[in-house]
């Protein structure tokens, strides 16, 4: 199971529709092995990145030294497919990567 970390400024809306929208699209690509959370930045903290995979901020954050590969997953959220697919492309290439 490839675990992966969405995170935004309060974790109750932005970082739920990344997450969402993060585990559609993987799912639809035909990754069926992948659990998305979602959390406020202020919680991401070394101890819970190192329980994932993959993070998936809104924006640039701090990473505690954990070393796991960043996608910021901002353009996610204006809907436009145009400016999620290589966000996508992205996470589907780090997926590749982990085997």
């Amino acid at each position: 199971m490839i675990k992966i970390l969405a995170a935004c400024g309060a974790g109750v809306n932005s970082s739920h529709q990344i997450a969402n929208a993060i585990t559609e699209e993987m799912k639809k690509r035909g990754y069926r092995d992948i659990k998305v959370d979602a959390l406020m930045v202020k919680d991401v903290n070394k101890e819970v990145l190192s329980k994932y995979d993959l993070y998936t901020p809104i924006s640039k954050t701090e990473t505690f030294g954990v070393n796991i590969p960043i996608v910021e997953a901002g353009p996610i959220l204006y809907r436009v497919p145009a400016m999620a697919k290589p966000v996508f492309d992205k996470i589907e290439a780090e997926i590749k990567k982990m085997g």
